[in-house]
């Protein structure tokens, strides 16, 4: 970031309350030789804790990992000793800056660009505290969270490392489109990733790479959230399908899909999408292209949820959008079971912004819920969430060598996964940001 680019984004998020030059809890910096005390930990995620361990951590990177309570030379020691230390945890279904509640549809032309970048930092950090320390963030303004996520980078801002695929790309009048406005004002505030054949369609992927998407998002099918009465089923052509995945493939970027219906599921998976985010009604056939695919299911159990719960007491629903949660929501919990009995590969995802920021861990109990081991479902937000994103040579595990990214629990998440919602310790990059 250039330097007036970072000192107007630092005045910006001071009067918001979320810039920090030092965070508030932190011990040191990054830069720094620090060795953390472990009572117990989960380096790898699948496999047994270790306990009484140290991590000697410097410059933000694990340099070892030690039987036993060693001291380094001129390094602070940061005692864990009676706590369960993991990975730090990924996300990748959140929507930073936005929260659904009464109101929320007029925010479109109630808010400016700065209003929405500056929720969107308050709700990083939010999410940070809560041991989320990488987020993909999918469907937000393309330069709002661009900026997020190198001001989080630079050090300017407290968040989760930040990945980012700007506004999906839709078919005209798609789950990603405006919707529920009269004509003039959706004229107005129309997706101009919004595109219609193929050739328009691979002309909104690479403007979004252009405008610097680390991954492409799509509406492969309608949503529950939309304002239309448009179902939850496919709304792509499959030519348009294979072009996006085409055109993004050859720019270097993966494609992932909102999708609930199976038509929206099974055509993307033949035209070579990584991975789904929802999936409600995949069936046997769905389950075999996951497989045969290797893609990923982000499950957003979360989302579903708490669609569902609000839906019987919130009158700020349209119709469309009340019903789609009543009959949809209560779905996905049984989805996600038969997706872990059938073998495909589930990576962490909340859908945040659906639900309230920081509960994100409550993914967690929904996942055992749905059949998954507590260790099953932590991997699911490491091991597993990390090659999802494409960074499993960083994050993920605790071993020399990756970034030290770690969070502590003060009881055994495996003996009770709901601990996870009480995050205790955060280290990002090596630096503390909650003890």
């Amino acid at each position: 970031m250039s330097k007036s680019r970072s000192q107007l984004v630092s005045s910006l998020l001071l009067v918001a309350g979320v810039l920090v030059a030092a965070p508030p809890a932190a011990g040191q910096q990054a830069g720094a030789l620090t060795v953390v005390h472990a009572g117990w930990l989960l380096d790898r995620p699948g496999e047994e804790p270790r306990t009484e361990v140290s991590v000697i951590v410097r410059d933000g990177v694990i340099e070892a990992v030690e039987d036993g309570y060693v001291e380094r030379s001129g390094a602070e020691v940061v005692d864990l000793r009676g706590r369960f230390v993991m990975p730090g945890f990924i996300d990748s279904h959140v929507h930073l800056s936005s929260e659904l509640g009464a109101g929320r549809e007029l925010d479109a032309v109630a808010l400016n660009a700065t209003d929405v970048v500056l929720d969107a930092a308050r709700n990083a950090r939010t999410t940070l505290m809560a041991g989320f320390t990488t987020v993909q963030d999918v469907g937000g303004s393309l330069a709002g969270m661009t900026a997020l996520r190198d001001a989080i980078a630079d050090g300017d801002v407290v968040g989760p490392r930040l990945r980012v695929s700007g506004p999906a790309v839709t078919p005209t009048g798609g789950h990603g489109d405006v919707n529920g406005f009269s004509l003039d004002v959706m004229d107005l505030l129309t997706n101009r990733f919004a595109c219609n054949g193929p050739d328009d369609c691979r002309r909104a992927v690479r403007e979004l790479v252009r405008g610097g998407a680390d991954v492409i998002k799509i509406t492969a099918t309608g949503g529950v959230l939309s304002n239309t009465a448009a179902g939850v089923e496919q709304q792509f052509f499959d030519d348009e399908l294979a072009s996006i995945v085409e055109a993004a493939r050859m720019m270097g970027r993966k494609v992932t899909a909102h999708a609930h219906g199976t038509t929206g599921v099974d055509s993307f998976l033949e035209a070579g999408g990584a991975s789904i985010e929802h999936g409600t009604y995949l069936d046997d056939n769905s389950i075999r292209l996951f497989r045969e695919s290797g893609a990923y299911l982000v499950p957003t159990i979360l989302a579903g949820v708490t669609v569902a719960e609000m839906a019987e007491g919130a009158d700020w629903m349209p119709g469309p959008v009340r019903d789609k949660s009543r009959s949809v929501g209560p779905l996905m919990l049984d989805m996600a079971r038969r997706a872990h009995e059938g073998g495909v590969r589930i990576a962490f995802g909340t859908d945040s912004g659906v639900s309230q920021h920081g509960v994100n861990a409550r993914e967690f109990q929904l996942l055992v819920e749905a059949g998954l081991t507590p260790m099953e479902a932590i991997h699911t937000a490491t091991v597993a969430a990390a090659d999802h994103v494409e960074m499993g040579d960083r994050l993920g595990t605790i071993e020399a060598g990756k970034l030290a990214d770690l969070i502590a629990s003060d009881s055994n998440p495996l003996d009770d996964v709901a601990t996870l919602m009480e995050i205790s310790f955060v280290m990002k990059d090596g630096v503390v940001y909650k003890r």
